[in-house]
């Protein structure tokens, strides 16, 4: 596979992200945990077909186990947190302060070794926060505390997805494969703790069903295998740049089907976290290696 075709898969990955708040939407009142197993359960599926039909299966005897660590908590802690802040605080919202996270990973991986953590990305830092703070306590009708938990729940799914993000770089050998496995065991283990802690509530008709099977068929399912080839074949950098337009994508997406109205706030604060990550992208780019 030629690098620039791994490019392209990984766009792939960076669009059906963008749809992943209006889906969420869409499937409430389905508690978080229990819209976890649903959806990685027929995102693993996808995964097993592929790998089966591929010759695969053999090639996951010899994954690390703590590769199977990071991956399953990355995926279950990141989209339990998410589904959470969702239903916790308007989607629009909690969608944008959850996409911190492409500001997060050039963060965190300028504190790597052989990586140098440049003024500009401080400067990327501290707009990508002034947007979230714009969120959190401005607009026209001013803090609402009762949104305070799915602001906060948005705040850790970010840093979640930029963590596991960072550390993936370990098992930059591990096949794209295993992360049917990520997939399958994130349902079991989401499907155990929904039971523990959670009452089962089902999908409310053709949408609710619909935007699971459609969270399950792409934000929560292809997306992980093309993002993973992407991010491993393809040039890493030119779609570090392209998340970064994610959070305009997805609240534009809320905007158009009238789940999230047009205001200031909004417009601004997908400015300063777009913005923000651009600069520390830039700075990235620019700082000389060891």
């Amino acid at each position: 596979m030629t690098q620039s075709r791994a490019t392209t898969i990984g766009f792939t990955a960076i669009l059906l992200w963008a749809l992943l708040a209006l889906f969420t939407v869409g499937t409430a009142p389905v508690p978080p945990l229990q819209l976890n197993a649903m959806c990685f359960a027929v995102g693993g599926i996808i995964g097993l077909l592929w790998t089966v039909k591929t010759g695969q299966l053999r090639a996951l005897r010899g994954v690390p186990t703590l590769a199977y660590v990071l991956g399953i908590t990355g995926l279950c802690g990141y989209h339990a947190l998410y589904f959470a802040a969702l239903r916790n605080a308007p989607a629009a919202e909690a969608g944008l302060i959850a996409y911190l996270w492409p500001l997060l990973i050039v963060l965190f991986s300028g504190l790597l070794p052989g990586e140098r953590l440049r003024p500009a990305h401080l400067l990327g830092a501290l707009l990508g926060f002034a947007g979230a703070a714009i969120i959190i306590v401005g607009g026209q009708s001013g803090y609402d505390p009762k949104y305070l938990n799915g602001y906060l729940l948005a705040m850790a799914c970010a840093l979640t997805w930029s963590g596991y993000s960072v550390l993936s770089r370990r098992f930059a050998t591990v096949p794209t494969a295993a992360v049917t496995l990520f997939c399958l065991a994130t349902s079991v283990l989401s499907a155990g703790l929904h039971l523990w802690l959670e009452d089962s509530v089902w999908p409310v008709g053709v949408t609710g069903w619909g935007s699971v099977l459609a969270l399950g068929l792409g934000p929560v399912g292809l997306a992980f295998y093309s993002w993973d080839i992407g991010v491993k074949r393809g040039d890493i950098q030119l779609l570090g740049v392209a998340s970064y337009a994610a959070p305009l994508l997805s609240t534009l997406a809320l905007v158009l089907v009238g789940i999230a109205d047009p205001s200031w706030k909004i417009a601004l604060a997908a400015l300063l976290i777009t913005g923000g990550a651009l600069i520390a992208a830039r700075a990235s780019f620019a700082s000389p290696k060891p």
